[in-house]
């Protein structure tokens, strides 16, 4: 570890918890002028991921801060006009175009990458780049097929030639069309001020831990260290001089770092109410949400169906500052489904139901079915809000 100063602030875990809420964009007014761009810029990064219940997690994200905004909304969002592409970061990710130079490190560790788990074909790098420069944006499929078989892992040639292009950085995914790739070549796509690798590791590094930093409000060297991926060392070798400060926080019990412009004032405002996605930043690193909310989650999506505690998307329930409960939703027809609910005792029945109807409107349905409560005697005040709130 490096040698830091003693730290000069001590936080309550409570007053940790409200930093990382007002961070991620859940406590204060939300900046509807500044609407999806703005989140995407205000986080750093919105996780993508295939899985579609209610909506896809990279529309969940401004859905859970800015409210129902609309979902085309969204994805013109992040893709017209050049402000966002999609990389990898804490997973795939959509980024800010302006932190491009900043993944400068990344691009050159995947160019000395001495393996790769799939062959690339001789040729085909060359003839992928060279198509894409003849007739623009195309996906895999356009340039000559994904995959060799039906099967998921088996990537075709020219699959295998795009995607070592996008981590090389002499492509970029444009857009997700039908939730494909749109691939481009770099020099079109990214603003010419911005389209260099001149950053070094060094500065590229403490760049990221800084954005992290503001990103989170606070938190751990893991904490950090997991936002954009980055290992424990490369973190150690530039947080004394990324800006933030040292801090403690009792019952954390390890070494903490905090925005310092994120310390001068008291965070107040609104609380949202919402589900959240299990990819959101606010909860995507389980140690951290158990810290910081006493609360554990795991996806189940992947656990087989017999295994599964609380279902397959189990969404998180948000209101007043904490995770109150989660709910497995599904969509039939203009129906909300939740299949199964867990709530955190009487009183979070309000803020589950409320949370549950402004879901169903943003996506176009009129009733919402609980089919099971995790605690039968909470499915009677469930039961009463949600009647009250679709009268």
């Amino acid at each position: 570890m490096t040698t830091l100063p003693p730290p000069a602030t001590e936080l309550s875990a409570d007053e940790a918890r409200r930093l990382a809420l007002r961070a991620q964009g859940f406590l204060g007014a939300p900046d509807r002028r500044a609407g999806v761009r703005g989140v995407l810029r205000h986080l750093g990064a919105v996780q993508l991921d295939t899985i579609s219940v209610l909506a896809r997690s990279h529309e969940l994200i401004p859905y859970a801060r800015l409210g129902a905004v609309g979902r085309r909304t969204v994805d013109d969002a992040y893709w017209t006009d050049t402000h966002a592409f999609e990389y990898w970061s804490h997973a795939a990710c959509i980024l800010p175009i302006e932190e491009w130079p900043h993944f400068a490190f990344r691009r050159r560790a995947y160019r000395n990458r001495p393996h790769w788990n799939h062959h690339l074909p001789e040729g085909d790098y060359d003839r992928v780049v060279k198509q894409l420069r003849e007739e623009g944006p195309l996906t895999a499929t356009d340039l000559g097929g994904a995959k060799r078989t039906s099967e998921w892992w088996d990537w075709s040639g020219t699959k295998v030639a795009v995607e070592r292009a996008l981590m090389y950085g002499e492509v970029v995914c444009v857009e997700r069309r039908g939730w494909k790739r749109v691939y481009d070549l770099a020099e079109r796509a990214v603003p010419a001020a911005l389209l260099h690798d001149d950053l070094d590791d060094t500065e590229c590094l403490r760049r990221l831990v800084r954005l992290a930093g503001q990103s989170l409000g606070v938190g751990t060297r893991a904490d950090i260290a997991d936002y954009h991926r980055l290992k424990a060392e490369q973190v150690d070798a530039v947080i004394a001089d990324s800006g933030l400060v040292p801090v403690t926080v009792p019952g954390w019990g390890r070494p903490a770092w905090a925005d310092p412009a994120a310390l001068e004032t008291v965070p107040r405002g609104r609380h949202r109410t919402t589900l959240l996605s299990p990819f959101d930043s606010l909860i995507w690193e389980r140690a951290r949400t158990e810290r910081i909310f006493g609360f554990t989650h795991r996806l189940e999506a992947y656990v087989p169906r017999q295994k599964r505690v609380h279902g397959y998307f189990a969404m998180p329930v948000l209101a007043g500052g904490r995770l109150v409960g989660r709910v497995d939703p599904a969509r039939e027809g203009r129906t909300l489904v939740a299949k199964q609910v867990t709530l955190d005792g009487p009183k979070a029945a309000p803020a589950v139901a409320q949370a549950l109807v402004e879901a169903a409107g943003w996506v176009d349905c009129t009733n919402v079915r609980v089919e099971r409560v995790e605690t039968p005697d909470l499915r009677e005040p469930l039961a009463r809000e949600l009647a009250r709130l679709l009268d």
